[in-house]
């Protein structure tokens, strides 16, 4: 069983930083992909970022491209998510993910088997 908690969300103005974490236990936690997805209210989850198990390869989806880095640290079983020039567009629950072992497409749901509880962002006009 893997668990994953995710941090660093709250209320910050448009234009704003904010830096998530995800701490995962569980599992060898370098041996996959993780990824971050976001829902907002009335709306599917969708995919954020993702990125490979030694953080040599990273995807973002188009609206979030130059302004979110995705990263992750082994030695402390931890991805990141850093965002900054926020915009109100981004308010939802964020969510990490752990990928199935050979996953390929990321920004599927279907590839992770293993979600945290999520966390709030909100970014306020």
């Amino acid at each position: 069983q893997v668990q994953l908690v995710e941090s660093g969300g709250g209320l910050v103005q448009a234009g704003g930083s904010l830096r998530l974490s995800c701490a995962a236990s569980g599992r060898t936690f370098s041996s996959n992909a993780m990824g971050w997805f976001r829902q907002a209210p009335g709306k599917e989850r969708i995919f954020v970022a993702a990125i490979n198990w030694n953080g040599g390869d990273t995807y973002y989806t188009d609206s979030v491209k130059g302004r979110f880095t995705i990263s992750r640290d082994n030695t402390k079983n931890t991805v990141y998510l850093q965002m900054n020039s926020l915009k109100p567009e981004d308010t939802a629950i964020y969510y990490c993910a752990s990928a199935k072992s050979g996953a390929t497409w990321f920004a599927m749901t279907y590839e992770y088997d293993y979600w945290g509880q999520g966390t709030q962002v909100t970014v306020s006009s």
